[in-house]
């Protein structure tokens, strides 16, 4: 039955939101690790159906403006509509998307960028002009759009078109990684006169859109002309849940056939089952403790290393995330290259905890730690940090708030608050979350001779001494940064049985995560 705090998938604001003659029941099909055996089976991909997926959502605040990208669900809706000039294959390595190719010259401080030929969706091609336009748009000093931090190596005012399909960027320094830049989270190429994002938005991405209403739905529509390759569906529907067993009930109810992010309880509840179809992206979501550094008591680091010494991550790891996933040492990006692995792990030690806290003045220390059910085991991590916190004489008190404006909130308030992160490369990780502008700097880390290092990593050439600019910054943030990182989680994705095309080796933020022109509905 439908849940009646869903009401994007009441029959009737059902069809209010997306104009829907009717609710229709799709033929539906599967996915996950039977997606070779299913293949065999059934033949090619088929073409034709609405998908529709629940994500949690935003509220009413939502926007469908590419550039404002924050949420897992605004970046899925983005990825369905724009393109980036590259993304992030599964290795975290940049892949071509609307750039063909990419050139260095000698002194890697200028990268011509060949464009291929693709259309937006009112038939205009897609040209150099809009994608400088897009950067000076996300760049715009008086806004803060995500991107902004990872495209500054570019000289925006000295870059320029050399051609229809070609753009010579300058840079304001030499940068090895250049590409990392063109697959920065939320650099989306809109068109060069684009305003209306919410209600005409314009993109070159593989759907058209159709309609929205922020907080409930969006459906967007296959776009024939793609560049890929037109998607196999007719249409696709996002759909907002914020309650996750809302959207375990509405894949139950065949009320949509993809479910994003399910708990690692329910995911064993129901594996094997054959009623939910279970997709783990393994270790693909950072789950960690972010205390603010600008303010008491963590402007003081030895009250950061205590609370990294009082955290047992493998009880973390056992209880808020049912054992998914592996313990992380207080730095982003396990596995990622440039991951300094290293360093030595850190384990619980509350004598020690103790004896930072009295050294810091801090005994008898009360924190609040902000947590919400906004994300999969936030608020089982937080009470079970609230006990280990207690063995050391730290009082720890759990304060709830609301999924809608958790994000918004966190970011600039509070002092200590339960964090997360899909994957980037490392060092996309560090400009947008670690430099004295980065526009996502949770933990309000700002250094100036931090700063200097990146820049000096970003312009190395050679790819040993970079990796060691990389571990001195890494090596300083295990010892005092804000980010008190526990774990690496599985990412959860439910699926109807019979969806097909799902890829299970793609972690979120990457390119083939939530890419819904390449699954298919029987």
């Amino acid at each position: 039955m439908p849940d009646e705090r869903f009401p994007g998938l009441r029959r009737r604001g059902f069809l209010a939101a997306t104009g829907a003659a009717t609710l229709g029941t799709l033929a539906l099909t599967g996915c996950g690790g039977a997606e070779h055996a299913d293949r065999e089976e059934n033949g090619p991909p088929r073409r034709g159906g609405r998908l529709r997926a629940a994500f949690a959502g935003g509220g009413a605040s939502e926007t469908l403006d590419p550039h404002l990208s924050n949420l897992f669900v605004d970046v899925a809706r983005a990825k369905a509509l724009f393109d980036k000039l590259a993304d992030y294959g599964a290795d975290l390595s940049a892949r071509p998307r609307l750039a063909e190719k990419w050139e260095p010259n000698g002194t890697l401080d200028r990268w011509r960028v060949t464009l291929r030929e693709a259309t937006f969706h009112d038939g205009r091609p897609v040209t150099a002009r809009d994608v400088l336009h897009s950067y000076r748009r996300i760049a715009d000093p008086k806004k803060a759009f995500r991107a902004k931090a990872s495209l500054e190596p570019i000289d925006l005012d000295a870059s320029r078109a050399t051609g229809r399909r070609t753009v010579e960027f300058v840079l304001r320094r030499p940068t090895a990684e250049f590409p990392n830049v063109l697959a920065a989270f939320g650099a989306y190429i809109v068109p060069e006169h684009a305003t209306d994002f919410d209600r005409a938005p314009i993109g070159s991405g593989p759907f058209r859109f159709v309609s929205f209403a922020p907080g409930r739905s969006a459906v967007f529509r296959r776009s024939d002309d793609y560049w890929d390759g037109a998607p196999h569906l007719d249409e696709l529907e996002f759909v907002v849940a914020n309650e996750e067993s809302t959207r375990v009930n509405a894949l139950l109810g065949g009320q949509v056939e993809y479910a994003h992010e399910l708990n690692p309880t329910t995911a064993r509840a129901h594996e094997g089952g054959g009623r939910i179809q279970i997709v783990r992206l393994r270790n693909s979501a950072m789950q960690a403790f972010c205390m603010k550094t600008d303010r008491p008591p963590f402007d003081d680091k030895r009250v950061r290393q205590a609370f990294f010494l009082i955290a047992d991550r493998r009880e973390l790891v056992e209880g808020a995330l049912s054992g998914a996933g592996t313990i992380g040492n207080d730095l982003f990006g396990k596995g990622y290259e440039y991951y300094a692995d290293g360093l030595p792990q850190r384990s619980q030690d509350l004598d020690q905890a103790r004896h930072l806290l009295k050294q810091a003045g801090a005994e008898g220390l009360k924190v609040t730690l902000d947590t919400s059910a906004v994300a999969a085991a936030f608020t089982e991590a937080a009470g079970i940090f609230r006990d280990q916190a207690a063995k050391a004489g730290v009082t720890v008190d759990v304060r709830t708030g609301s999924k809608d404006s958790y994000w918004s909130d966190t970011l600039d308030n509070g002092t200590l608050c339960c964090y997360r992160s899909g994957a980037l490369p490392i060092d996309a990780h560090i400009s947008q979350r670690l430099l004295s502008d980065s526009p996502t700097n949770a933990t309000k880390w700002k250094h100036k001779d931090f700063d200097a290092l990146y820049q000096q990593a970003q312009s190395t050439r050679d790819t040993t001494r970079r990796a060691a600019v990389y571990a001195r910054m890494q090596r300083r943030l295990h010892a005092e940064g804000g980010f008190l990182v526990w774990a690496f989680a599985d990412w959860i994705l439910g699926t109807s049985p019979r969806l097909r095309g799902v890829e299970d080796k793609a972690p979120a933020n990457t390119m083939d995560w939530a890419r819904f022109d390449k699954v298919w509905l029987g």
